[in-house]
């Protein structure tokens, strides 16, 4: 084989990957893990958000709803279980500790530091750039 020709079947294994690759690390997070009840635009629209009691709330209006400041630490006590969502039934995300990892500091509006893994702190940092 060629390299030219190994190259061509890598660039054509890659390419449907290339959208999940080119997003930063919270944003495709957000894709796998999230968008299936918040939907993909994270507006509480996803394919199975009809068929839940409780409908998942617009996450991009989290700031809005608490005077301009995005309520970071009680989105990371949300999502990693520190506080239970009763609609979910226990920590979210109900897949498992998919967002347990290496631990790394977060600074809280309030400048005090809250200790979450490294992917909550990539969907945290994405779901605040998303804010309207």
């Amino acid at each position: 084989m060629t390299r030219m020709f190994l190259l061509s079947l890598i660039w054509f294994a890659l390419a449907p990957l290339a959208p999940l690759l080119a997003q930063e690390p919270g944003a495709a997070l957000f894709q796998t893990y999230c968008a299936t009840c918040h939907g993909s635009d994270a507006r509480g629209d996803g394919p199975t958000a009809e068929l839940m009691a409780i409908q998942p709330p617009d996450l991009t209006a989290l700031a809005r709803r608490h005077d301009g400041t995005f309520p970071t630490l009680l989105i990371a006590r949300q999502i990693d279980g520190r506080d239970l969502i009763p609609s979910h039934g226990g920590p979210m995300p109900i897949f498992g500790t998919f967002f347990e990892g290496k631990d790394v500091a977060l600074k809280l509006p309030s400048g005090q530091p809250i200790m979450v893994s490294q992917p909550l702190a990539d969907l945290l940092a994405w779901l605040e750039q998303i804010q309207e």
